[in-house]
């Protein structure tokens, strides 16, 4: 019954496999090696992007803040939404990266930034001349913060008015897979064909080690996110170790396999509960909020369910699950029947 987080789960034996091959001889170091390339092109056949520059870090935290560095200058507003992961969960890894640009949170709806929202924010930034902050860029987190997701359309109305004020987009795709899961859209349709310039491809909330992908569709700014990565400190020396997590995640679909796993599994968690607890959110993919009675915690708690409490009004409380590519149908069983006494 742990519904901590997604990134708590074990590593599927699939990717220790591909680690294993990847174990075997030497290989040439900071990416210079065949299976690095090889992910490479995987990784643009899949977002149907052959020109695209491929870049892989073991953390998302890596991968948001250099994509935002390569996309805003350090006098500029990043607009995100207001409890998105890069304005909560950074520590100020993006204005570090970027220099200083400043993050801008935009209202929204169960995690979801509005047009309207968008519109007014971009409306009241960079007004002043000098003595302001610049708009820079749009970041959109999917999954996002509260759960919920955006499709491919949601996405192509927020970055167009981006567009319209000259400005690039990032999506934040740390679970990436689930939301293609839930909508039933491809990586292309979901990115830059929606008007999106890089996206944080996320691999470690869906079953590896620690392995993402930073991808840049517009090839210019490859040399410039090299170097980035490289003062960052977050050029692997054994890069094949990162590829090969990717490459074997990628096998036969597994990626998809597991993240459409995850999303079953919250869905019949998310079922269970609504008799004996409020959702408080939409439940898309994989994560659920949920508020319950007081003194439910030390019931769960006690019968060994493990997850992250959340601040509740009154005298309720309020928790955050989210499932995973290891969650079972038992494990939500056990959870519900506890909630229930």
């Amino acid at each position: 019954m742990h519904f901590a987080s997604d990134n708590t789960a074990p590593v599927p034996p699939q990717i220790l496999a591909a680690l294993a091959r990847a174990n075997e001889g030497h290989a040439m170091g900071y990416g210079n090696d065949p299976l690095t390339a090889r992910v490479q092109a995987r990784i643009r056949d899949l977002f149907e992007a052959p020109q695209a520059e491929v870049h892989l870090v073991s953390t998302g935290t890596a991968a948001n803040s250099l994509a935002l560095a390569l996309l805003c200058p350090p006098w500029g507003a990043v607009f995100c939404e207001a409890d998105a992961h890069v304005m909560r969960d950074e520590c100020g890894a993006p204005e570090f990266f970027t220099g200083g640009a400043k993050l801008v949170g935009v209202p929204g709806r169960h995690g979801r930034i509005t047009p309207d929202g968008l519109a007014e924010a971009l409306a009241r930034t960079g007004s002043s001349g000098v003595h302001g902050v610049q708009r820079g860029a749009l970041s959109l987190t999917n999954v996002t913060e509260a759960g919920t997701v955006y499709d491919p359309d949601a996405i192509a109305a927020l970055t167009a008015l981006a567009r319209a004020k000259g400005l690039p987009s990032h999506l934040d795709g740390a679970r990436f897979a689930n939301a293609l899961a839930a909508t039933g859209a491809t990586p292309a349709q979901m990115t830059w064909k929606a008007g999106i310039d890089a996206v944080s491809f996320g691999g470690t909330k869906n079953g590896l080690m620690g392995a993402e992908a930073v991808v840049i569709f517009d090839p210019a700014g490859a040399w410039e996110l090299q170097l980035r990565r490289k003062r960052a400190g977050h050029l692997a020396s054994k890069m094949r170790y990162i590829a090969a997590q990717i490459d074997g995640w990628l096998d036969d679909g597994l990626w998809m396999t597991l993240a459409a796993h995850a999303n079953a599994m919250a869905a019949r968690l998310a079922q269970g509960l609504q008799a004996r607890a409020t959702v408080l959110h939409p439940v898309e993919a994989n994560m659920i909020f949920a508020r319950w009675p007081a003194g439910t915690h030390a019931r769960l708690k006690a019968a060994g369910a493990v997850y992250y409490e959340m601040p509740a009004p009154g005298g309720e409380e309020a928790a955050r699950l989210v499932t995973s590519w290891s969650t079972s149908g038992a494990d939500v069983d056990r959870f519900l029947a506890a909630l229930a006494g």
